[in-house]
């Protein structure tokens, strides 16, 4: 059996090679490899861009209800810019009809051809094409009203959203198409072309040379869910705006490896909500940041690893209760799953969900150990048994007892006041939502108060030497981790505060642990001290 610190080490030493892995993967899809023969001028075995010969080229971008088109039949050219230029970029917004078939909960996809000038691109032996969804399909948000006088927001409801049932996918209009062309004139070794960009990739044979035509590319990350517009059966025109511009080499080959992992991530379930958090972290984020971004996210899944584990282990070797917190340790578990639910409630990203969710069972967990609970089935009824206290025990009690009764003075107006304030102004899906955030937001606003129990009693005990710091360590990284998190992933608000009210909470604890110095004749976590530690070694020698 390996030792909790070899396991620990292990475990800090295979993230070691995770991290250097994924440079190593990160630089192999930033930095292609050139052609060698291309610096000596032969074109044996090399593949030259078509763009290096500058040929004048044309943009067309046209809509229908196929995936594919073998005609110019049936389709509706929405853009064409005659005199296209790579280097410059622009964006236009264009009106599209959109046909019966497409209101009636249909797709329609976009066609964009770069062809050349004056020719029609299925007359065009070397265009170049490229087909997107311009719309999807999602569940429609339910409306919110207010709970007292059923007032909705938009006062009227429209026909065709009374039909549809809350859980039914429409379909929406993606009013946004971002087209990308690779502008480099870099030159492929045609015995090692990437995979990701060869399949982009269209080859024609000019003499003796092959040349690989205009990599044409649609941004499908900039497709956000914030963008999405209902289509409504008596909509027969939506705005799209379509953008351009070039793009290197290496961001090409990182946007397709990172298109890939969200689409791959949809496949594993994950609703078009989730993925588009995903989507937030690379469109709206510097690309230097978003290095930042990946390093900081690895150091978090580590430091969550270490900060389960060593609570885990701290509450499973727990057999005192000796100068720690039970209303704290019962209102960590209340709180963590009242933020689980309201986060479910508010389809919040599994990015966030799912910690929180894991943290919510382990709290439940604890408090079972707290209790001293254990659970006897008689049948298929449980049974409840706690176990005594000893006079230790109930005397820290009796200090969590008076710090709570304090705290019941100003905390349960406060939370009663908030929720009776948005019953009356705010506008809520269901009397469930309501009461999901009343909870919440009190445990956002005031639930830093109930961590005061665990610094009174520290205070009136003098000492901090009962608390699980190795957990708290792991924890307060996580942390000021959380605080950069913030202004990344899509969250609600009272939950970003929160991030950094629990900065606060820390430094109280530091302040504690620094106050009153360790005494090694107090028992520690695993109710024994260092002095019992010491006789013990001494006897067994």
């Amino acid at each position: 059996m390996l030792s909790r610190s070899s396991f620990t080490s292990l475990v800090v030493g295979v993230f070691a090679v995770y991290v250097a892995h994924t440079c190593w993967v990160m630089y192999g899809i930033v930095y292609t490899r050139p052609c060698p023969a291309a610096a000596d001028g032969a074109a044996a075995g090399c593949v030259w861009p078509y763009l290096a010969r500058r040929p004048k080229l044309q943009l067309s971008v046209y809509t229908t209800t196929r995936s594919s088109i073998g005609a110019e039949s049936n389709i509706d050219l929405v853009l064409n810019v005659e005199d296209f230029d790579i280097e410059s970029k622009f964006e236009r917004t264009v009106n599209v009809s959109v046909p019966k078939k497409t209101r009636n909960n249909g797709t329609l996809y976009a066609f964009v051809f770069l062809h050349h000038a004056g020719i029609l691109p299925w007359h065009d032996g070397k265009q170049v094409h490229i087909v997107s969804p311009l719309t999807t399909y999602m569940v429609p948000k339910p409306e919110e009203i207010n709970l007292l006088t059923g007032e909705s927001a938009t006062q009227q409801i429209e026909a065709e959203k009374q039909t549809n049932a809350l859980d039914e996918p429409i379909s929406h209009w993606r009013s946004r198409l971002t087209l990308n062309v690779m502008a480099e004139d870099f030159v492929f070794d045609g015995s090692s072309l990437p995979a990701d960009v060869h399949r982009y990739m269209k080859m024609v044979q000019l003499g003796k040379t092959v040349h690989y035509l205009p990599i044409l590319f649609i941004d499908q990350l900039s497709n956000r869910v914030k963008d999405l517009m209902v289509i409504n059966r008596s909509t027969t025109e939506l705005p799209l705006t379509v953008s351009y511009d070039k793009i290197s080499l290496g961001k090409l080959r990182f946007w397709i490896h990172m298109q890939d992992a969200v689409y791959s991530l949809q496949q594993f379930g994950f609703s078009e909500k989730d993925a588009d958090e995903v989507k937030g972290i690379f469109v709206d984020t510097n690309l230097y940041f978003l290095a930042l971004t990946f390093f900081v996210a690895a150091f978090h899944l580590l430091f969550d690893f270490l900060a389960f584990k060593n609570d885990i282990s701290f509450w499973k070797k727990k057999r005192s209760m000796i100068g720690m917190s039970t209303k704290a340790v019962l209102w960590r578990c209340f709180s963590t799953v009242v933020i689980f639910l309201f986060l479910l409630d508010e389809q919040t990203s599994l990015l966030v969900l799912i910690p929180a969710g894991i943290g919510a069972l382990i709290e439940l967990w604890k408090v079972k150990k707290a209790l001293k609970m254990t659970i006897r089935w008689q049948g298929l009824r449980p049974k409840f048994q706690f176990g005594a206290y000893n006079d230790s025990e109930k005397k820290t009690e009796e200090y969590d007892a008076q710090a709570m009764k304090y705290l019941s003075y100003l905390l349960y107006p406060l939370c009663i006041g908030g929720a009776g304030y948005s019953l009356l102004n705010v506008k809520y899906k269901s009397w469930y939502s309501w009461l999901i955030n009343s909870f919440v937001n009190g445990v956002y606003a005031f639930g830093f108060l109930f961590m005061l129990p665990q610094l009174f009693v520290n205070y009136k005990m003098k000492s901090v030497a009962h608390l699980p710091w190795k957990a708290f360590t792991y924890k307060a990284f996580n942390t000021f981790i959380d605080d950069i998190f913030a202004f990344i992933i899509t969250m609600p608000t009272s939950h970003r505060l929160a991030c950094f009210r629990d900065d606060v909470v820390f430094l109280v604890y530091l302040y504690q642990r620094w106050l009153y110095p360790v005494d090694k004749s107090r028992v520690n976590e695993y109710g024994e001290s260092y002095e019992e530690k010491s006789k013990k070694k001494a006897h067994r020698e």
